[in-house]
């Protein structure tokens, strides 16, 4: 048995009938060495521990449950987002898990989330393999002092190598992620995907800190400038969030996930976990630069015969990570905290072509486009998709919110009034037409775009008004051509704009409807007006 500590915590309280080997707290060497020693991984050529995680390569959201209580009962947004489970069953299931691993070996990690001490939160994390603890050594934040005989607030306990029996257990599959918020534990089996763990922890901060402390908890990239003024970057996936955000010249608060109070923004994790697909040092610098001795790489290809990653190959899955911590970053801020924004970024990747590359909203608008988190799928990005295909996701990450969206969206509304924050809508996809007629945004103007904006360069500029999406969007921009700025003047048939954008802004109002009846009038006025024509 191993640690970093005087003496080995007792589990007791957690998993009676511990017999099984316990390693506490060991460094990411020890924990690279334990894990090539029990063949869970190989060494890239830059020393990076490469790993496969097996049957999944990714959160499996239809196994992600959330355990129905008092505490859980009347608050929770319940449906295919938050999915209940019975508080017995998650007793029995528990009591099994615990006995699944009482005489195998086990990691154990103490560590926190929320960079801001007011609002931290302990966590002792406990996995089945080397790898795992790993990752939870990154992704977490790291404690300069640990007490053994502590008993953090939340505990989780990921055992992959367990299955669960859907009939008797009451899952819907041998996989699962099970929240309690009442006993304070998430239970993970049957999958070794560690973004699991992660997803975990920030599903518990997005119920906990806006009920209880009045903070905005957010699925988002933040960085900040010479002078403190700090950002934000929403986006799903595919719209640049992490690209856009990775700026030499300002610090990176953090790549994920953030929480607002009155007056910070600070990091909930202590790492990145970040992308690979098609990595590469002239497009990812800081991410490239990261992979070394210690980082994890998940379920990538090596260039055939030696251990080179091949980042451009998705054999195994296009979700190929990299997790590392936040220290690997030359120009990250530590402790992970900034003042409250200057500026907020909704990066959208259009595939319709029909958003302008930058629009300033209201904050009704904000809090519209906040609650629809839309982007477009093109052709190719899953099975079945042969044109491009609307997508929302509430609030930039909809599959990690316990609460209501409409929740945040008003928690947001009220501190951007407070704090009279700029929000931008940034479109990082197509302009001239859709997907396969038009082109895409170059970087270089996106770029631009988004300095103008940082810099107080869009303040005094005049803006013209989107008939259909009541957008205001700008009619110049340092380095950028005016033409583009308007998405009308770059297609070619003009009538066939206005079609696809009456088609888009009805996709838009449908998806909000399941919104609309929690939902202030003025909030509701924020989306498109189908009144007008183009």
């Amino acid at each position: 048995m191993r640690n970093r500590t005087n003496h080995l915590p007792d589990l007791a309280y957690l998993m009676p009938g511990r017999a099984g080997n316990i390693y506490f707290q060991l460094t990411p060497a020890e924990l690279v060495e334990e894990a090539l020693k029990r063949k869970e991984g190989v060494l890239a050529d830059t020393g990076a521990l490469a790993i496969d995680t097996g049957e999944f390569t990714g959160r499996s959201p239809k196994d992600r449950f959330i355990v129905e209580d008092d505490v859980t009962k009347n608050t929770v947004w319940w449906g295919n987002v938050n999915i209940k489970f019975d508080s017995d069953r998650f007793d029995s299931l528990y009591k099994k898990v615990t006995a699944y691993l009482a005489n195998r070996d086990i990691f154990v990690r103490d560590s926190c989330a929320c960079a801001n001490e007011k609002f931290h939160i302990d966590i002792r994390v406990i996995t089945e393999n080397a790898f795992q603890n790993l990752f939870v050594h990154h992704l977490f934040l790291r404690p300069d002092v640990i007490d053994a005989d502590s008993r953090p607030e939340w505990t989780v306990i990921a055992a992959p190598g367990f299955k669960a029996d859907p009939k008797v257990d009451g899952t819907r599959q041998h996989n699962f992620s099970i929240i309690n918020f009442t006993k304070k534990i998430i239970l993970i089996g049957g999958t070794a995907y560690t973004g699991e763990i992660k997803k975990g922890i920030f599903s518990v901060l997005n119920f906990i800190l806006p009920l209880e402390r009045n903070v905005l908890s957010m699925h988002c990239s933040a960085n900040t400038g010479a002078k403190g003024d700090t950002a934000i970057f929403f986006g799903l996936s595919g719209t640049g969030k992490t690209t856009l955000s990775a700026d030499p010249e300002r610090g990176l608060i953090g790549d994920d996930e953030h929480g607002w109070s009155d007056y910070t923004i600070f990091n909930f994790e202590g790492g990145c976990y970040a992308k690979c697909v098609n990595l590469t040092a002239e497009k990812e610098p800081q991410i490239f630069n990261a992979i070394r001795f210690g980082a994890l790489l998940e379920n990538v290809n090596f260039i055939k015969g030696g251990r080179t990653v091949n980042f451009s190959n998705i054999d195994k899955t296009e979700n190929t990570r990299v997790a590392y911590p936040l220290y690997n970053i030359e120009n990250a801020v530590m402790p992970s905290i900034g003042a409250s924004p200057k500026n907020i970024f909704f990066l959208t990747a259009d595939a319709f072509g029909i958003l302008p590359p930058i629009a300033k909203l209201t904050p009704q608008q904000a809090m519209y486009y906040f609650i629809s988190g839309y982007t477009a799928k093109v052709a190719g990005t899953e099975t079945g998709i042969t044109e491009p295909k609307a997508t929302f996701s509430a609030c930039f990450g909809e599959a990690f919110l316990p609460l209501n969206p409409v929740t945040y969206a008003n928690l947001l509304g009220k501190k951007l009034k407070t704090h009279q924050v700029n929000v931008w809508l940034i479109n990082t996809g197509w302009s001239g037409g859709a997907y396969g007629t038009g082109k895409r945004i170059k970087l270089q103007y996106t770029r631009a775009m988004i300095s103008a904006a940082l810099n107080g360069e869009l303040c005094n500029v005049p803006y013209i008004e989107h008939p259909v999406f009541n957008l205001h969007m700008p009619v110049t921009c340092p380095n950028v051509p005016d033409q583009m700025l308007d998405p009308r003047n770059t297609w070619a048939n003009t009538e066939l704009y206005a079609e696809k954008a009456h088609e888009l802004a009805i996709a838009f109002n449908k998806n909000f409807e399941q919104y609309a009846h929690l939902s202030d009038p003025e909030l509701i006025e924020g989306g498109p007006n189908m009144a007008l024509s183009v």
